[in-house]
């Protein structure tokens, strides 16, 4: 019994797609929705605790934070995909060579990678748009979480695969137990000891400690079907080579995130006169609320993730498009939530962050023109992750590019000059706009031309 599969993992081909959406994501969500409050909740403390240029100081860090956390989704993602893949193939050992070989990258990565954003971090940090005003913050919160990326890159590596191999509930209870532990230790930091927006950075990397402890566990426990084996090796060159290949995807999206940022910061400062450094605030307190509601939307598609790996690599079609479909669904009423609640209470959102009335204003203004059509945003995320999670990274990093750069960019440049600071929440607009009919029609070609022909071989009804 020590080695038996879970239920969860063995119905991934059986079971109706509804029932392991719900099973698979709704873990998954609340995995998703408790980082994304714990980020939040750090963003209102630091706002309400340290002042309005802290919360600008901390957006000046949201592209290092990218790049942190893009070489870490590189294997994390990657890893998760193709474990599932195996364990849809029958495939054991190489699901565990894969959790090995997860382990053994994320500790190359983050040495790798930690240790040259901690050199150059200030360089870095003006780059990314700091000021004389926002450097201190941003360089006092940015090298603690640096100095915690082996921490952080073991624990999201290893509770993605988690997920993905038949425990989305435990993978759900690690999240969690890190949110309890970040929201504990973030005002003792921050207020009692007065480490101010250091003391945020801090409960953040303790509370992944916390909850990485959990995670060693169940890879360590061999009760766990998926866990370390290290008789099944750490380095086979064939999986590293499918780990990067699918999480590039979401290696390049993260990347694409940091230059986006870099460049809303710059337009920011650039088209903001004196209230340069507010805008970029308000910018930040519009970048958390905007990826709370995504986070969900990523929730429901590492959900699904697990399905379709599996059912690709049983090659059962027919359910790998009814687990599609519903996550399209999902998508864009998350989304949809988002740009209600956005667009009726602004102020209530803003507020929440920060007590300065110019920045409430910018973020107010913000919030107005860039959710207008975020709707589809959710759509199109669900799309890009479908081509990622089916073994089609080149699809999703494609997707990805277009919306972050080739879009964005140059939208970025033209319309700031004619309407200032509007024109930059106006870009943001514009390329989520093309981005959505591009995935869409990606996708519909795609059905066309790649999934018809497997139709022909199938003879049960679609299940719901």
């Amino acid at each position: 019994m020590s080695n038996q599969k879970p239920a969860s993992a063995q119905t991934l081909g059986t079971e109706s797609i509804g029932k392991l959406l719900v099973q698979y994501s709704v873990p998954a969500i609340i995995a998703s929705v408790a980082t994304s409050v714990y980020n939040i909740v750090d963003s209102i403390f630091i706002g309400q605790g340290v002042g309005p240029m802290a919360i600008s100081g901390l957006a000046i860090t949201f592209p290092l934070m990218n790049l942190v956390i893009g070489f870490c989704t590189l294997v994390a993602v990657g890893g998760a995909t193709i474990s599932s893949i195996f364990l849809g193939q029958k495939n054991l050992n190489r699901a565990m060579e894969t959790v090995n070989t997860v382990l053994m990258l994320c500790v190359i990565h983050s040495v790798v990678f930690g240790g040259l954003s901690y050199i150059f971090m200030d360089p870095i940090l003006r780059l990314f748009g700091a000021t004389d005003e926002t450097l201190p913050f941003a360089r006092e919160f940015i090298k603690v979480i640096l100095i915690g990326t082996p921490i952080s890159y073991i624990f999201i590596g290893l509770n993605n695969v988690m997920r993905a191999t038949g425990y989305p509930r435990k993978a759900m209870y690690s999240a969690l137990i890190s949110v309890a532990v970040n929201i504990v230790l973030a005002p003792i930091f921050i207020f009692k000891l007065g480490w101010g927006i250091s003391g945020a950075a801090w409960a953040t990397i303790g509370a992944q400690s916390v909850a990485l402890v959990w995670v060693l566990h169940h890879f360590i426990s061999k009760k766990s079907f998926v866990h370390f084996n290290f008789r099944c090796g750490f380095f086979n060159t064939l999986v590293i080579k499918r780990i990067y290949a699918i999480g590039l995807s979401p290696f390049l999206m993260n990347c694409c995130a940091c230059l986006v940022v870099i460049f809303i910061n710059k337009s920011l400062l650039a088209t903001a006169g004196a209230d340069g450094n507010i805008a970029v605030g308000a910018f930040g307190i519009l970048n958390r609320t905007s990826m709370f509601f995504v986070m969900i939307v990523f929730g429901v598609t590492q959900g699904m993730q697990p399905i379709l790996g599996y059912n690709m690599g049983a090659g059962k079609i027919q359910r790998v498009k009814d687990t599609l479909g519903k996550g399209l669904w999902c998508g864009f009423a998350i989304t949809a939530v988002g740009c209600l609640l956005t667009e009726t209470m602004p102020d209530v959102l803003s507020r929440m962050f920060t007590t300065d009335a110019t920045m409430i204003d910018m973020a107010r203004r913000a919030y107005r023109i860039y959710f207008i059509i975020y709707p589809v945003v959710g759509i199109q995320v669900v799309i890009q992750n479908y081509f990622q999670s089916i073994g089609k990274p080149k699809l999703s990093i494609a997707l990805s590019l277009t919306r972050q750069l080739i879009f964005l960019l140059p939208l970025l440049w033209l319309l700031p000059r004619y309407w200032g600071v509007d024109g930059v929440w106006a870009g943001m607009v514009g390329s989520d706009g093309l981005a959505f009919l591009l995935a869409v029609t990606v996708l519909i070609i795609y059905n066309k031309k790649f999934i018809k022909k497997y139709d022909k071989t199938l003879t049960a009804p679609s299940e719901a």
